[in-house]
């Protein structure tokens, strides 16, 4: 007798690793499994990834959870799908990659980028999206293939992002959601395109190439029989198409919950800081970054800044010592590095160093620039390196509130999410520098945990989101970490400190830039030895932190 469909499946396909997660219908999850992705990047800014590799990884980790889930076939009654956002999937005749997807880490929109943002339709553009322009995202993507490579937008049919990609290959459905297409192309008061917006990005003769805006709380799509054959799923399944992974993930790790003066950080490889707020309630910044992205719920955005590395910063840090280390002997695991963590922070002084964690080649949040980069301000020949790992830490921090004061006032409470988050020193120096108590979620997998509520609504099993997020998420939350008074007026004192030291560095960086450029030009071999470089993040990351950007 074949068993009653209790599963609903999340699939987070992130940077680095995609993700199947098996939940129970009142969002106990039950099963997981993931498999590594690659991207590659090169000496001149391009971060690629293989569009036909990223659905053969999501097919495996579909198999993987079937192995780990009694009766999966038999039980699954939803699948939901979301993944790492903004970047570029072009894809042409008989659904068919058209070259590489262009990832959110890729910068070659630099020089367009800076082109559109100077242009007299920006303003209006960034009143429309409430985000800020920035090289990670497709609008700014497209329009400089338009400019540089044509051919590549002569040869497309659609351009996707990575979860509609992945639905694409479930459905053979073309589509996007409501999230990305509005802060990307559209208005996100009414979740639909703008032609202003796309006039202002110059993409008007490429209209053709958006997909129909699909949301998936209220419309599936049934598993194709291809997809069927491949994943061992059984056929007619319904596909909800996810909102973007970052709403996903504050989703499942409570940016919404219905309490007031909420924000919720993932604090994973890259930093995502958000609050959840009505449309009409939205203030927009004179420095047009950011981001808004609509929520599953009517009328509900979140504002959002980002920051382009957070425990990648970490992940240097650890990484300086192993080098050092490995110089006189067998290097030290990842795992006994973060280890040693909590100690090395009590081993040092609060406070007593500036870090700007900009150590992944630019930054869009609060401010976008792709020639800034991480620097120490206030070194002495008495500082070691368990300061400049603490200088690390505190600088992540920062960037946080750096992100909300651009957003308004403080957080009465901050809910995290990412790597970070399983670090109690960490989060104490995080609610520190934000001046509010810190909350994390018991829930393992918050990204796919939000794509299966969006699929839970959408087949019936909770009449609203709301009611689903009573009973997956609320009942999650553990118990407030209140800042420590001291260390909080340390670091409110630092604060603006930060700010101006950052501010101040922006010629240098500048000057920086044209330097590396005048340097690459004489000698096109010299960065980065001129070969393209493979990243395949290794699974002990997730001890410091693996929630994508997207």
């Amino acid at each position: 007798m074949a068993r009653e469909a209790d599963i609903l499946i999340g699939i987070d396909a992130g940077t680095s690793v995609v993700k199947a997660v098996a939940f129970d219908l009142s969002g106990r999850q039950i099963g997981s499994a993931s498999v590594l992705n690659r991207y590659v990047e090169r000496p001149d800014g391009a971060a690629i990834q293989s569009m036909d590799q990223t659905w053969t990884d999501c097919v495996a980790a579909l198999r993987g959870l079937g192995d780990k889930v009694d009766d999966l076939a038999s039980r699954v009654a939803a699948v939901a799908v979301t993944g790492q956002g903004d970047g570029t999937w072009l894809v042409g005749p008989d659904d068919r990659p058209v070259t590489d997807a262009w990832l959110w880490l890729d910068t070659r929109s630099a020089p367009t980028v800076r082109r559109l943002r100077s242009g007299a339709g920006e303003r209006r553009r960034f009143e429309a999206t409430g985000t800020g322009l920035n090289t990670c995202q497709q609008g700014a993507q497209l329009a400089h293939m338009a400019a540089t490579s044509p051919d590549l937008l002569d040869r497309a049919e659609v351009a996707l992002h990575c979860k509609d990609w992945l639905y694409l290959n479930l459905t053979g459905v073309r589509a996007s959601d409501p999230s990305e297409m509005s802060f990307t192309f559209g208005n996100f008061r009414n979740r639909r395109y703008d032609d202003g917006v796309i006039a202002a990005l110059g993409l008007q003769g490429h209209r053709r190439l958006l997909p129909d805006i699909v949301d998936g709380t209220e419309v599936t799509h049934p598993l194709s029989a291809r997809a069927a054959a491949e994943t061992g799923l059984p056929a007619g399944t319904p596909v909800s198409l996810g909102y973007v992974d970052m709403v996903m993930t504050a989703l499942g790790a409570g940016v919404h919950t219905g309490d007031p003066d909420v924000a919720c950080s993932t604090v994973g490889s890259t930093g995502v800081h958000m609050r959840a707020v009505r449309s009409g309630e939205v203030a927009l910044n004179a420095e047009g970054t950011g981001y808004v992205i609509a929520l599953p719920l009517p009328d509900m955005v979140t504002q959002v800044q980002t920051n382009m590395a957070a425990t990648l910063n970490i992940d240097w840090a650890l990484g300086l010592a192993s080098d050092l280390v490995s110089e006189f002997g067998d290097a030290p695991s990842k795992a006994e590095l973060v280890a040693r963590i909590d100690g090395w922070l009590a081993r040092s002084e609060p406070g007593a160093l500036l870090y700007h964690p900009y150590i992944s080649a630019g930054e869009r949040g609060p401010f976008v620039n792709s020639d800034a980069r991480a620097s120490f301000v206030g070194l002495s020949s008495g500082h070691r390196f368990p300061d400049l790992l603490r200088a690390v830490t505190e600088g992540l921090g920062m960037a946080a509130r750096d992100c909300y004061a651009a957003m308004g006032r403080m957080p009465g409470e901050l809910r995290l999410t990412g790597g970070a988050a399983r670090s109690r020193a960490l989060r104490s120096v995080l609610a520190a520098v934000v001046g509010a108590p810190v909350r994390i979620s018991g829930r393992e997998e918050a990204g796919a945990a939000g794509a299966a509520m969006m699929a839970a609504v959408a087949v019936g099993a909770y009449r609203s989101m709301e009611d689903c997020i009573a009973e997956w998420v609320t009942p999650l939350l553990e118990t407030p970490e209140p800042p420590d008074a001291r260390l909080a007026e340390t670091y409110g004192r630092l604060f603006p400190a930060y700010v101006d030291a950052r501010r101040a560095l922006e010629p240098v960086w500048s000057r920086m830039a044209e330097n590396r450029s005048a340097t690459l030009r004489s000698d096109p071999g010299a960065d980065a030895g001129g070969e393209p470089i493979e990243i395949a993040i290794a699974a002990a990351v997730e001890a410091v932190g693996n929630n994508e950007h997207d």
